[in-house]
């Protein structure tokens, strides 16, 4: 029997990020997720955000957990994974010469290569219409600096894995010329929600 996954960071922030995402999403109809991840997100966001259709998205060895919470619950507004794995394969598309006006991502750019987080800016750059909102949760430094001393550990620590490691806001700035940063909002456990528009 397959166990649906289960991250207890997700559990942790899933509220402060939707207060969030209620502001940020509240004239949005069809929002992309990338790096839907377990899934958790998604259903709960979906379940709540009842004026959107939340679409996920995530490389194929995620579908399975993604599609387990969705079988979960009967909701009418979420769409199940598409395959996007940043560098590798082409944006999600809704249907012809329609964009998503919405896009989300929590805890990726840190995972990301630098390369692959760069390009990931310039998609998401790329692709929003003018007015949509990309809301971008994790942690990241500003002007070179760490928020806390465990940041500053954890960075380090991915780095040694070979994941690419925390991104400054100002390099995403500098990667996403037509976003404007319109709020970096202070999150629990030392993350930020920063929220762009076009």
């Amino acid at each position: 029997m397959f166990e649906k996954p289960f991250s207890q960071a997700c559990e942790n922030n899933k509220r402060p990020i939707l207060a969030q995402l209620e502001r940020a999403f509240a004239s949005s109809e069809n929002v992309l997720e990338i790096g839907s991840g377990t899934g958790q997100h998604a259903v709960f966001f979906a379940e709540r955000l009842h004026h959107l259709t939340w679409h996920t998205s995530d490389q194929v060895q995620y579908h399975q957990g993604i599609n387990a919470y969705i079988d979960d619950l009967s909701l009418t507004n979420i769409r199940r994974p598409q395959v996007f794995k940043v560098g590798e394969d082409d944006f999600p598309v809704l249907e012809p010469n329609v964009n998503f006006d919405g896009i989300f991502s929590a805890n990726t750019a840190h995972i990301m290569q630098k390369e692959e987080a760069e390009q990931l800016m310039q998609l998401v750059s790329e692709h929003l219409p003018v007015s949509g909102v990309f809301c971008q949760y994790g942690p990241f430094t500003h002007g070179g600096k760490f928020t806390s001393q465990s940041n500053e550990d954890f960075h380090y620590s991915l780095v040694e894995r070979g994941y690419g490691g925390y991104r400054d806001i100002e390099e995403l700035i500098a990667w996403a010329p037509s976003l404007s940063l319109i709020e970096i909002i202070d999150m629990p456990a030392n993350n930020h929600m920063l929220v762009w528009q076009k």
